[in-house]
């Protein structure tokens, strides 16, 4: 495969609203020891691009400055000790950083095959939002048929995957939304109860619906507004797992008690900075759990709509709209 000497991508001009990003052009990136660079055909738009255009989530000192947490394409080169992969290969893959851009370099060990009869954009709307349920909802979190969950933001890129994969593997699953649409989108993906938080307090609902016992697992991604409510959601022994804060991380003068009482436990991660190795790890994981069940035509990821790679800053502004259903996706091959 010939490679050209420049890609075009998006570069940001300063921080802050979707105006500072604009298209330019910029030479391939290089690739290091186990890294595979991937021709992009598409590219997700995920919340924390939105943070790190705004300065609020800056990339590791190691990762490109450019915007983009996951890709899919072709490999278009192989790097010393890349193994595993041949150039011509298609995959998608959760990248350190530089997505919105014609090449990328991503370690090889973080690539993942497209399952059977997916596009470019249906691939590349898999890793950011898989990689992190996988890690928290089940790795982690430990959930597993029988239990009972309540996802927060349950039409977003991660709450629809959550929904899906909680359900697949046999869980009850409970969440939280903004409208009436998006709750009837959540339950025809797999939620037994999509609770509209403006009309209903989601705690008092989870009571009613649970007979007062509680849910076994929350994933959350509000943060400091939710925590009482999702602490007093959860039945004795129950796990609450943290992926962002929306709205907050400071919470004041919160009654810990009840996690004594109830012999809770509180966690959270984030991807970005994990390391290969466990980034690698996840990969596996998903690869033995969930891409048979991708294979196989369930499970699939919800897209709401997609931009040409030069129209990155109008998907960020629907993005921060909050007014869409599933992923937003970026064509970067138009």
């Amino acid at each position: 495969m010939t490679l050209p000497n420049e890609m075009r991508a998006i570069v940001a001009e300063g921080k802050g609203g979707p105006e500072v990003m604009r298209l330019g052009t910029l030479p391939l990136p290089e690739l290091r020891d186990g890294e595979v660079l991937i021709r992009v055909e598409a590219a997700g738009v995920n919340r924390p691009d939105i943070m790190q255009r705004e300065g609020k989530y800056p990339p590791p000192a190691d990762a490109s400055p450019l915007l983009g947490l996951e890709v899919a394409g072709t490999i278009a080169a192989l790097g010393t000790g890349a193994t595993g992969w041949a150039v011509g290969d298609r995959v998608c893959a959760l990248v350190n950083g530089g997505g919105y851009a014609g090449f990328c370099a991503v370690p090889a060990t973080q690539c993942l095959p497209w399952p059977k009869g997916y596009d470019a954009l249906q691939a590349a709307a898999l890793p950011e939002t898989y990689f992190t349920v996988w890690a928290n909802l089940f790795q982690m979190g430990n959930l597993h048929a029988g239990e009972s969950v309540l996802i927060h933001g349950g039409s977003g890129g991660i709450g629809i995957t959550a929904i899906q994969l909680a359900a697949e593997f046999g869980a009850v699953v409970f969440t939280t939304v903004g409208s009436l649409d998006k709750a009837r989108a959540c339950e025809r993906l797999g939620a037994h109860a999509a609770i509209n938080y403006h009309d209903i307090d989601f705690a008092d609902e989870i009571k009613r619906l649970t007979a007062y016992r509680g849910v076994d697992v929350i994933l959350d991604m509000v943060g400091a507004p939710y925590f009482e409510r999702n602490i007093a959601s959860l039945k004795r022994g129950g796990r609450l797992l943290y992926i962002a804060f929306m709205q907050g991380s400071m919470v004041d003068q919160a009654d810990l008690m009840p996690i004594m009482i109830k012999r809770l436990t509180v966690t959270g991660s984030t991807m970005r900075p994990r390391t290969i190795a466990e980034k690698a790890a996840v990969a596996r994981g998903l690869l033995e759990r969930v891409w048979p069940v991708l294979d196989e035509g369930r499970c699939a990821p919800v897209i709401e709509t997609s931009f040409p790679l030069a129209e990155a800053a109008e998907a960020h502004r629907l993005m921060e709209s909050r007014d869409h259903i599933g992923k937003i996706m970026l064509r970067v091959a138009d």
